[in-house]
């Protein structure tokens, strides 16, 4: 082969990278403990930690004084739709604030999900969910020592079936409720999309804190609204009532089904792994 044939084979291999539609990254390794030796894992771990504090002492704050200004007067108060909207808003923002670091998970739902999809590895997933539970105690644990008496006679912010609803209702609420969030997240972040669409860095955590919002106004008058277990874990801790825990496994279930759901759907449906897969299976059955 001559020295010309060798530089147009690679700039037409240039040439063929440069018009790839979209890359995908390799599967993430079950167990990566070579992850505990690097930075960038405690650095995500402490904006994680963050990230979850700031969304539930703002979450949380907002809750009770809703319901402190409200219990005075029906009408005032910032209503179900201002609550929504602070779970939304915030996790817009702080998704946009830490996406970069940690990938803006603020949820071991959304962590979890990632895993199954094999986004994680199971080392950085369990940490993950760590720093979020230790992270929405410690933002809940603020929200009681500003308004402390408020929170205690006004339920602390803690999720709880609503009267009139079954456990199994209140159930598949946060099963449907936690598939849209991780179903968003999976659709935002997808390798293909990025490359398809022009890429604006601000539209990713919006649909996603979009999604949290809708959520809460469909799910509120419920359960409300879970959709995340660090969230619920935080509010029964601090505000520790009989029900805030009654049916506490609910938010853990609940949402861990929704993610896995989510996960699957977009890994064999929308991205047609299973397609792909089965084809695979038969071409290989044909060449035997």
């Amino acid at each position: 082969m001559s020295k010309g044939d060798v530089v147009i084979e690679t700039a037409a291999e240039a040439e063929a990278t440069a018009k790839a539609p979209y890359w995908d990254p390799p599967p993430a390794p079950l167990l990566d403990t070579s992850e505990l030796k690097k930075w960038s894992l405690y650095r995500a771990l402490i904006a994680e930690f963050m990230a979850t504090l700031i969304f539930l002492y703002v979450s949380v704050a907002t809750v009770i004084g809703y319901k402190s200004q409200s219990q005075a007067e029906a009408c005032t108060g910032v209503g179900f739709l201002g609550v929504a909207w602070s779970f939304g808003a915030t996790i817009f923002i702080l998704v946009y604030c830490t996406g970069g670091i940690s990938g803006g998970h603020i949820n071991p739902a959304v962590t979890f999900g990632l895993f199954v999809g094999r986004k994680l590895s199971l080392v950085r997933t369990l940490l993950y969910i760590a720093a979020q539970c230790l992270g929405a105690v410690c933002g809940v644990g603020i929200v009681k020592a500003i308004m402390k008496h408020p929170y205690n006679s006004l339920g602390g912010g803690a999720n709880e079936v609503a009267t009139g609803y079954s456990v199994g209702g209140a159930l598949a609420a946060e099963i449907v409720g936690t598939f849209i969030l991780v179903y968003t997240v999976f659709s935002a972040t997808d390798p293909k999309r990025t490359a398809r669409d022009s890429f604006i860095p601000v539209l990713v955590p919006l649909p996603i804190g979009f999604a949290v919002f809708v959520v809460h106004l469909a799910t509120i008058p419920i359960t409300g609204t879970g959709i995340n277990p660090a969230r619920s874990l935080g509010a029964a801790v601090l505000y520790n009532q009989h029900d805030a825990w009654k049916d506490h496994w609910i938010f853990w279930v609940g949402p861990l089904i929704g993610a896995t759901v989510a996960a699957l759907y977009h890994k064999l449906v929308l991205r047609g792994e299973a397609v792909k897969a089965l084809g695979s299976f038969r071409s290989t059955s044909a060449t035997v």
